[in-house]
């Protein structure tokens, strides 16, 4: 966990380490001692698990700010007077600065006071959320300007917190306090949209829901005042800034060396960006010779990205050029299914739901998805070691192996793909039944009704001229 305390060598009557015969190193020579190596930095293990805690509720607020908004949008709307397409636009401009100050926040984490700047994060976006509830509908772009605000101070936390538990667990206890640590992202996300419209509900004003938030957050940030330590840089391996020299390094240069580490991330861009549009492209054209196109593309990508996906693994320790091949094709069918997905949820709800269908997908996804996979990879990982030599080649052969758990999930992906399409064109055709979604699932509208008597008589002339 955090790094283990050394013995101290004995010292002196002046605090200064003893020399053989319990005599001082530098003794009657009158020169000054030589400097004392400080102790190992270390913390009880109930306070970082304590302190994890908190790092985890903090992170459940700073997700549940990022769907707020959206459990009260329509009442935003129609309070700020903003079409649609402005009001996507909130989300654009919290996304936005989250994104611009994200790489700032990082430079300050790695050079400064992180729990102050986590602290100040808190502050700016409890603030921000606190003031927008005042705002008069005539400053609308005050509005738009406070989300972004409160997008800049959740870009501290987002960057800043999961570094902190890096340096409070090392190895299988990291890799479990992360995969609990991000299990708050889908569950955050949630209960942002839940608590949104909970409140509005409950108070019949939409802005309660942003003055509860602040109440919550102050919390937090005392919690993280008093139980949260902010470790020395590296304090978990044992390599701490200390024992490193105190060096330090320009921002140009950590660039530079993590952009020799980014190839993954580099490949993931890109093949995301043409995955989505030629999975989109495909089902577009598809479609028009077969209604069942959506569920047939998403799991033939499947099927065709579990193959690829395992070939990367296995190839990893032999040739890294055609794992990385393998590894880009691999995620380039896994993208194809981002915009297909939403299309399918969205052609089988009706549309007073797809609300609340978009964000229980977000939250089963991610549960289902990079929520538990982390532990799960990690708990096969671990059950590996246990039973091998504890070398270099047993501990990449074991992670290793467990990542191929992911293939076989991708193959049941595919097959519940292909359940989907048996049922795909029932459950759009219910969905589009007039009356669909209502409390007694009979209750017409009489314009409604009264068009479909005059649809019903167009068809019966036209049938029977």
């Amino acid at each position: 966990m955090s790094a283990e305390s050394r013995d101290p060598a004995p010292e002196g009557p002046q605090g200064w380490p003893l020399g053989s015969g319990g005599h001082s190193g530098n003794s009657g020579s009158g020169q000054c001692p030589p400097p004392t190596m400080p102790a190992p930095w270390s913390l009880p293990r109930w306070r970082a698990y304590v302190a994890a805690a908190v790092l985890c509720y903090t992170n459940l607020l700073n997700y549940m700010n990022w769907f707020i908004i959206a459990g009260v949008l329509l009442d935003v709307q129609k309070f700020f007077q903003i079409s649609d397409s402005h009001a996507g636009l909130l989300q654009t401009v919290f996304i936005g600065c989250l994104l611009l100050s994200a790489p700032v926040f990082g430079y300050l984490g790695d050079r400064h006071s992180r729990k102050a700047t986590l602290s100040f994060g808190i502050l700016l976006w409890s603030g921000a959320g606190l003031s927008s509830s005042f705002i008069s509908p005539q400053y609308s772009w005050l509005f738009f300007l406070s989300r972004g605000v409160v997008g800049t101070g959740t870009a501290s936390y987002s960057t800043i917190a999961p570094t902190i538990l890096g340096d409070l667990f090392v190895k299988d206890q990291r890799t479990r306090v992360l995969a609990i640590f991000y299990i708050f992202i889908p569950v955050g996300s949630g209960l942002g949209y839940v608590l949104g419209s909970a409140v509005k509900e409950l108070t019949g004003n939409w802005r309660w829901a942003l003055r509860i938030m602040p109440c919550l957050e102050a919390v937090a940030l005392v919690l993280l005042i008093v139980l949260v330590p902010d470790p020395p840089r590296g304090a978990a391996e044992k390599q701490g800034e200390l024992a490193m020299g105190g060096l330090r390094s320009s921002w140009s240069e950590d660039v530079k060396y993590l952009g020799r580490n980014l190839i993954f991330g580099a490949l993931t861009v890109v093949t995301g960006i043409i995955g989505v549009v030629l999975g989109a492209e495909a089902s577009r054209r598809y479609k028009k010779v077969n209604s069942r196109s959506e569920p047939l593309i998403c799991a033939s990508s499947l099927l065709a990205a579990a193959p690829c996906l395992y070939l990367a693994l296995i190839l990893a320790p032999t040739t890294l050029l055609a794992s990385y091949v393998f590894l880009a094709l691999g995620e380039l069918f896994l993208s194809c299914n981002w915009a297909v997905v939403a299309d399918i949820l969205l052609s089988v709800v009706v549309p007073r739901c797809r609300g609340t269908a978009e964000a229980l997908q977000i939250t089963v996804g991610h549960i289902l998805g990079d929520a538990g996979s982390p532990y799960l990879t990690g708990l096969i990982s671990s059950a590996l070691r246990a039973r091998r030599p504890d070398s270099y080649l047993q501990r990449f052969l074991s992670l290793q192996q467990s990542f191929l758990c992911c293939v076989f999930a991708i193959v049941l992906g595919a097959g519940c793909f292909l359940m989907v399409a048996l049922h795909l064109e029932k459950d759009q055709a219910q969905a589009q039944q007039p009356g669909t979604g209502t409390p007694d699932g009979k209750q017409v509208d009489c314009k409604d009704g009264e068009n479909q008597s005059l649809l019903s008589g167009t068809r019966a002339s036209t049938e029977n001229p």
